[in-house]
């Protein structure tokens, strides 16, 4: 089993920044993807960003490139999440996944491992 725990999440004004923590512990793959999905009460879970474990290449879903950015501490076994130039759409409960790099991790059904949420707030 693998726990996840997310931190960060809060209120913030448009244009502001955020940074999101997770922090895994317990058992872990050889080659891991974590990253970070978001909902609003009513949609689906989207896919935000990920990050590989072992060499650190990132990937972004389309809506948050260029203002939002991943990145991890293998020492600490967390991987964070800088949100910057934050938009009212942006507001959603932030889920910190992990699974195997193998599977597709932009995928929530592929998706081994998920964290509790922490909620972002951005006020217009």
């Amino acid at each position: 089993q693998v726990q996840l725990v997310e931190s960060g999440g809060g209120l913030v004004q448009a244009g502001g920044s955020l940074r999101l923590s997770c922090a895994a512990s317990g058992r872990t793959f050889s080659d891991t993807a974590m990253g970070w999905f978001r909902q609003i009460p009513g949609k689906e879970r989207e896919f935000v960003a990920a990050i590989r474990w072992i060499g650190g290449s990132a990937d972004y879903a389309d809506s948050v490139k260029g203002r939002f950015t991943i990145s991890r501490d293998n020492a600490k076994n967390t991987v964070y999440l800088q949100m910057n130039s934050l938009k009212p759409e942006d507001t959603a409960v932030y889920y910190c996944a992990a699974t195997p790099y193998y599977k597709d991790y932009k995928i929530t059904g592929d998706v081994d491992y998920w964290g509790k949420g922490t909620l972002v707030t951005v006020s217009s």
